[in-house]
């Protein structure tokens, strides 16, 4: 009898294998998906409960877990498959991760009663990770427990003085660890350390590029909806610009653009929109006045997460509607991006907890007439920008800022009402134009105004007012899943209470919200 043929699949090009980022909890794990990126190397963020097996099938250049909360010895502390150290493939562990390695590996972790936090000095040994590098550069550490014996095999190439191990390799086996943090700016040398991973050690090619990117996503847009009809919403923001542009490379005439006016814009929003896209586009575009039909579905709805979701479900309803009208119509194009899939819990198996439903994740309905395209699902904020700029769309419209989906809506905090989004309209707009004049709009990733449907008292011309406060918010971010409150000149400060108490009937109060993301979001709802 013969024996059995045993097929072997095509091993993919380096370019379309992607570095897994196997999320532990940690606060930088996106961060650390981000700086692969930056390396020019695609990367993923997966949780740690995805099994060794579905790994493999990913058929990753590398597997990097992150840092976490946890000690490895608390009970339902997050670990990995085991079968993750034998895929073959180069594994890095950083902070918790390396200590889940160390643990799974044979090797020692224990509270050494010495912790590390902050800036510390590391003195390092020649090695693949630290070839190149400084013998004695800074760390960024975080860490209580230690590990006080690395793998049998492994070979310890950094320490500190609190912590002999900062550092192992193991070339062999492809096992590497580091205490620190390199994906942090913190780390002067961090990004070098993760370069000489991705490049000498997994073998990683710097591919990942704005105009790769747009290669590839057009021909996989092109296999996905073939000869069909598509619609894309566009919402007039980058995305889903970026989106329409990348789906007409691919289906050319194939594609509709169906602009909605759901009533929760900003001041002079629809206009805008309309008229820009006719300046930069040659694409058909519907404009839907349903400004009506949301604000029913909108009157006495005061719950954030129940806002997004019943906004979510309305705007597939008039895009269902739209594609009836103009016939056989089964693609919806979406500018969904990563940093939307991981907050709306949508990460690979879990990978993230749901921070809150995006309109155009979380807020889908169960049930839809038309299938999705979201080019974009896989990309962070700056990576569309890029590819925006290689696509040619405007300055204008690369870096405007984000503005949610659901509109003022969602920064209107209680009951949605004509009256509020009058209000709310007539402060942003003040705001956006004071901050333009001070020449700050682009060192900011996003400003805006709120209005929490509460009142104080007031005085305007020696009586009493009983009036809604507006909050300022801006903040500076690289990809919004991080951010830091933008420190802002007192004398626009200054200019801006002055203008949108006395120019705004309903306000009497301004405030500035200093929180940063994490604990706070960067909307408030």
């Amino acid at each position: 009898m013969a024996d059995a043929v045993v097929l072997q699949l095509p091993e993919p090009p380096p370019e379309e294998r992607p570095v897994l980022v196997v999320d532990l909890g940690g606060q930088y794990s996106q961060l650390i998906a981000r700086r692969v990126r930056e390396c020019r190397v695609y990367s993923e963020l997966v949780s740690h409960r995805v099994p060794a097996a579905q790994l493999a099938a990913r058929r990753p250049l590398a597997v990097i877990l992150s840092g976490g909360p946890s000690s490895v010895y608390a009970e339902g502390a997050p670990s990995v498959d085991p079968g993750l150290f034998e895929l073959g493939v180069p594994v890095l562990g950083i902070c918790y991760g390396m200590q889940v390695m160390a643990q799974e590996l044979g090797g020692r972790v224990e509270p050494t009663g010495v912790s590390e936090f902050g800036r510390t000095e590391i003195r390092t040994e020649e090695g693949a990770l630290f070839a190149g590098l400084p013998a004695e550069q800074v760390s960024w550490m975080s860490h209580r427990d230690s590990v006080t014996a690395p793998p049998a095999g492994a070979r310890v190439v950094a320490g500190s003085a609190s912590t002999p191990i900062a550092a192992f390799e193991d070339p062999d086996r492809g096992l590497y660890g580091v205490q620190f943090h390199p994906e942090v700016v913190h780390t002067p040398y961090g990004n070098d350390l993760l370069k000489n991973f991705l490049y000498k050690v997994a073998d990683a090619p710097p591919l990942w590029t704005a105009a790769a990117v747009i290669e590839e996503e057009a021909a996989r847009i092109r296999a996905q909806v073939g000869s069909d009809r598509v619609l894309c919403a566009l919402s007039g923001g980058v995305d889903s610009a970026v989106a329409a542009l990348l789906v007409h490379k691919a289906v050319g005439d194939q594609l509709t653009c169906v602009f909605v006016d759901h009533g929760l814009l900003r001041k002079d929003e629809a206009a805008h929109v309309v008229e820009t896209f006719g300046r930069h586009f040659h694409v058909p575009l519907v404009h839907v006045d349903a400004r009506e039909r949301f604000l029913a579905r909108l009157e006495g709805v005061t719950e954030p997460e129940e806002k997004r979701k019943l906004i979510g479900e309305e705007f597939i309803r008039v895009f269902e509607d739209e594609a009836r009208k103009l016939g056989d119509v089964r693609w919806l194009v979406q500018g969904t991006l990563y940093s939307d899939v991981i907050e709306s819990g949508g990460g690979h198996a879990g990978a993230a907890e749901t921070i809150k439903s995006h309109h155009n994740v979380g807020g889908l309905p169960e049930v839809m007439d038309l299938d999705l395209v979201e080019p974009l699902r896989m990309l962070f904020k700056d990576e569309v920008r890029r590819v925006g700029e290689e696509l040619g769309l405007p300055e204008e419209m690369v870096w405007r800022h984000p503005f949610p989906g659901p509109g003022l809506a969602i920064r209107i905090i209680g009951d949605v009402t004509e009256e509020r989004l009058q209000i709310l309209r007539d402060a942003d707009a003040i705001l956006l134009e004071e901050v333009r004049r001070a020449g700050l709009y682009r060192e900011l990733w996003q400003c805006f105004a709120v209005l929490p449907a509460i009142r104080s008292v007031g005085v305007q011309g020696d009586g009493r007012t009983y009036a809604y406060p507006i909050v300022i918010r801006a903040v500076t971010s690289e990809d919004a899943m991080t951010a830091d409150w933008a420190r802002l000149p007192y004398d626009l400060l200054e200019t801006l209470s002055s203008r949108i108490i006395n120019e705004i009937p309903g306000v009497n109060r301004v405030a500035l919200d200093i929180s940063s993301k994490p604990p706070a979001t960067i909307e408030w709802e």
